[in-house]
């Protein structure tokens, strides 16, 4: 569908740009999770010994997330506006729920799942969804409020506390990051005091660093990331893999299929560290075209944000700019650990590494973000009738 704008020009209804984005990443990260895990599936019992049991599975995600997202995408702002703060109870409920005993799934020793029949939920990759969409009403219905401590800054700081504790007792020390991210990031857009913004960064950095020298398993990782050949046996193993892989590719890579390291040498491949996958079998290029691809899409969330602005939405503005931030942190954090810069977390690519609860929850954001430019254009093309 098009409509003529003031100016003359012919303006599509969609941004198709943004749609094919979204839809690359996805179909390249279904090709990647099959050749990543072809070696896991095929040698495991649990997979009946059937090398394309990931990529169904994959591929059940991507469609039931695809029907997610169009489903969000019927949803008007305002109605999602008004859901926004009971979707966040729920997501609290959930967090809590999940560290019940006999209730929570303890996987690799930590309890972040929900045994369901068939699939496991990770309710902090929904909270994610929950907490951009909470932050952004928060901010919203506290404008005027936005320079008290008291009144604007400190309910908020009390609710993320209890959400990061709930996260930390999983442990998921890479969803609190990125949760963190988003309520920081919505918080400055939204206009929050600057002296408040400065003295919460300070007191973010202490924390974690508190968090990462009172824990030893975190400051063994943060140690064995700086040097991972001193044990690359060990603390180094999963990164010093991962190197590898990113060395063997050099620039064109070995082929799609022809990765070494993805056969029992990298934990993970086809999850966490997918992108050394993609860098052995696709090289550079490869790794630079997913890296484009993140980029687009999250420039293209922050402009339709601006456009939000300037439409006087700052619902929508927050909800767009807080999706962007969620899918830049995540997918830097996870290249960053996969190429060493980060220490080891157990981080996901969005919307391309296997796994049913977040590529859900992406699926339903970029929805959200579709649903947001749409509007935005409805409200240009009644401006222009």
């Amino acid at each position: 569908m098009y409509y003529a704008s003031g100016r003359g020009r012919v303006m599509p209804d969609y941004d198709y740009g943004l749609i094919w984005g979204f839809l690359l990443i996805i179909g390249l990260g279904v090709v990647m999770v099959y050749s990543a895990s072809i070696a896991i599936a095929e040698a495991s019992k649990l997979t009946g010994h059937n090398q394309a049991y990931f990529l169904v599975r994959q591929m059940v995600f991507v469609a039931i997330g695809l029907l997610a997202g169009f489903v969000a995408f019927q949803v008007r702002s305002e109605e999602l506006q008004h859901a926004a703060p009971y979707l966040f109870m729920v997501g609290t409920a959930l967090l809590l729920l999940v560290l019940v005993p006999g209730i929570g799934k303890v996987v690799n020793g930590s309890q972040r799942w929900l045994a369901l029949p068939g699939f496991n939920i990770q309710p902090s990759e929904l909270m994610k969804l929950f907490v951009v969409l909470y932050a952004a009403d928060y901010t919203v219905r506290k404008a005027s409020h936005m320079d008290s401590f008291r009144h604007g800054f400190l309910p908020m700081l009390m609710v993320m506390l209890l959400v990061g504790g709930l996260l930390l007792r999983e442990p998921d020390f890479g969803a609190f990051a990125v949760i963190t991210a988003i309520t920081m990031a919505t918080l400055f857009l939204g206009g929050v005091n600057w002296r408040l913004f400065a003295g919460l960064i300070v007191m973010l950095v202490i924390g974690f660093l508190l968090l990462i020298w009172t824990s030893p398993y975190r400051l063994k990782r943060v140690v064995g990331f700086m040097n991972p050949w001193e044990d690359p046996f060990g603390k180094g193993y999963q990164l010093s893999h991962a190197l590898i892989a990113f060395g063997r590719g050099e620039w064109f890579g070995v082929g799609l299929g022809g990765s070494v390291e993805k056969l029992f040498y990298l934990p993970e491949a086809h999850t966490d560290f997918l992108l050394a996958v993609i860098a052995e079998e696709l090289g550079f290029v490869g790794v630079a075209v997913v890296v484009g691809l993140f980029a687009y899409v999250v420039v293209k969330c922050f402009m339709i944000g601006r456009q939000s602005i300037r439409q006087e939405r700052p619902f929508a503005a927050l909800t767009a700019m807080g999706i962007a931030v969620w899918l830049g942190v995540q997918a830097g954090i996870n290249m960053g650990v996969n190429v060493g810069l980060l220490p080891t977390k157990g981080l996901t690519l969005p919307l391309m590494s296997f796994g049913g609860s977040g590529i859900i929850a992406n699926c339903i954001a970029a929805g959200i973000v579709l649903r947001i430019d749409w509007e935005n254009r409805q409200i240009m093309k009644g401006l222009a009738v």
